[in-house]
């Protein structure tokens, strides 16, 4: 990929990019519904971010994407976030 685009987009949003692209590489054959893995994502997510997320978020975060209420990715997730 073209690293003035990578840097572009972390000079706009202040994320690593070499971080997410780790957390995609990582999750690409996770098990989503094990409550363990999940909850390492969100706080993965939650740290790349720099986004704090309260405990009571993480349970409904964790619990909506193991029960397969939602799916799991960087939208769902930003989205949830941002309802807190």
């Amino acid at each position: 990929m073209d690293n003035n685009l990578f840097n572009n987009i972390e000079k706009k949003t202040g994320v690593n990019m070499k971080d997410v692209l780790e957390l995609a590489n990582s999750v690409q054959h996770a098990n989503f519904k094990d409550e363990k893995t999940v909850r390492s994502i969100v706080k993965r997510v939650s740290r790349i971010a720099n986004k704090p997320v309260p405990k009571q978020m993480e349970d409904k975060i964790v619990n909506s994407i193991v029960s397969g209420d939602q799916k799991l990715d960087f939208g769902t997730i930003a989205k949830m976030l941002n309802k807190k």
